[in-house]
């Protein structure tokens, strides 16, 4: 978890201070410093007028452009008259180029990101026609008003196609949705709470409230696990543990929660025969094997062409989701302390297995959340900058110093508060 967070944010933030930095040369400002991380220093070159540093808290970076009002709050230099080489001393639509240098490349970062994996890999999902058996809620989607084999046939009134739709976010975000399933010859609407987001981050599952009911065969069984020793074999149906049907995967694993720690009788079908077993199942509701669906999965390959429309809107999807997210804690529909998450809570959405195309995916998304949180209108921002320049540019007045100083100041209390509110909140979700 921690390398690939450190991997990301240093890729991403390297990324965004590069942007800064090259719109900055570009327009003859002169740049003291470019940092990936925060002192204390671990490594450092002078190239020139610029000192090249890598920092040991990789948590962000910065850009030191001479003359300007920055984190460093270095605001001796400005008492004298600028010179032309510093950010102070450019025109106004220029120094906003350079502000939004780290935004625009974060942008097209996590465009380029999600254009090259619908590229490269295609995508890879369940046709909803293949989900026969309907669904299985756990806890929280029966709160939600499923039941189990309730066949999902429309998204707020579109046709099901792709199952994955089911938990996408503008489903959970919209106000208003509504799925509609086909039960017992009947169709049904099921809305969406306004307050559901609230109840998925309560839930250790999570997204996964629904999932298809799932026919299955053994499939890897792990050398001297339970399975192994139970004289489970790959291709096997389980038919019922302890006498209880388990025709779908969830009805297993619940089975196997049932009687975590506790031997069992089960019995599988091999070569059109039934045979019985006794296994033990581990403290964990596992047996030791990996199952195989048998739901038809379908694969979809993109062209270049094909795949810049899909991968702009994907990312930009990111964006949309956030201000949704913003939009419902606003309005006091989720709470704050469920919906944001700090470097511990990224971390988990890693995961502790690496995977390129999954760390490829949340790289991606986190590109456009840096994006979206640097644009927000907070001195010491981006776009708190952004602000103030725009008012520069409309008024034809420049703020003074001494106002962008303070307003620093105040912006860096917030942004510190925020972070250990973050920090402290990953934590307190973890240990409760």
């Amino acid at each position: 978890m921690v390398g690939q967070l450190l991997l990301g944010l240093t890729l991403l933030v390297g990324l965004h201070e590069l942007g800064h930095m090259l719109t900055a040369k570009w327009f003859g400002m002169r740049v003291e410093k470019y940092a990936i991380g925060f002192p204390p220093k671990i490594f450092s070159k002078k190239i020139g007028e610029t000192e090249y540093m890598v920092g040991a808290i990789p948590l962000g970076g910065f850009v030191k452009i001479t003359g300007m009002v920055d984190e460093s709050l270095d605001t001796e230099a400005l008492k004298k008259d600028p010179e032309p080489y510093e950010f102070r001393a450019k025109p106004a639509w220029q120094r906003l180029i350079v502000m939004m240098g780290g935004i625009i490349v974060n942008v097209i970062t996590g465009i380029v990101i999600f254009i090259a994996l619908n590229y490269y890999y295609g995508e890879t999902y369940l046709p909803a026609s293949e989900v026969k058996y309907g669904v299985q809620p756990n806890q929280l989607g029966q709160e939600l008003g499923f039941q189990p084999g309730d066949k999902i046939v429309a998204l707020n009134g579109r046709p099901l196609e792709n199952f994955n739709d089911v938990y996408s976010m503008d489903m959970l975000l919209d106000r208003g949705s509504y799925y509609t399933v086909e039960r017992n010859g009947s169709q049904v609407d099921i809305p969406i709470p306004a307050d559901f987001m609230d109840r998925m981050a309560d839930n250790k599952e999570r997204m996964v409230f629904i999932q298809p009911r799932e026919p299955f065969m053994v499939g890897q069984v792990e050398p001297n696990s339970n399975a192994d020793k139970a004289g489970l074999k790959a291709g096997d149906y389980i038919k019922s543990v302890n006498g209880e049907s388990t025709l779908f995967f969830s009805d297993f694993q619940a089975a196997m929660q049932k009687y975590a720690g506790k031997p069992v009788n089960i019995e599988v079908e091999r070569n059109d025969e039934i045979v019985a077993l006794k296994a033990t199942v581990n403290e964990d509701g596992t047996l030791g094997f990996y199952q195989k669906p048998l739901l038809e999965y379908a694969t979809r390959d993109f062209s270049l062409g094909e795949s810049i429309p899909r991968g702009t809107n994907q990312a930009f999807g990111v964006i949309t989701a956030n201000l949704k997210g913003f939009g419902k804690i606003f309005r006091g529909e989720v709470s704050a302390s469920k919906s944001l998450s700090g470097p511990i809570g990224i971390a988990q959405i890693f995961g502790d297995t690496f995977n390129w195309y999954k760390f490829w995916s949340i790289t991606g998304m986190l590109s456009m959340v840096l994006a979206f949180m640097n644009f927000l209108p907070i001195p010491a921002l981006d776009g708190g900058h952004v602000v103030f320049l725009t008012y520069e540019m409309i008024s034809g007045r420049k703020p003074s110093d001494n106002f962008l100083e303070n307003a620093q100041k105040v912006g860096m209390v917030l942004l510190l508060g925020l972070m250990a509110f973050a920090i402290f909140n990953d934590v307190f979700k973890i240990i409760f």
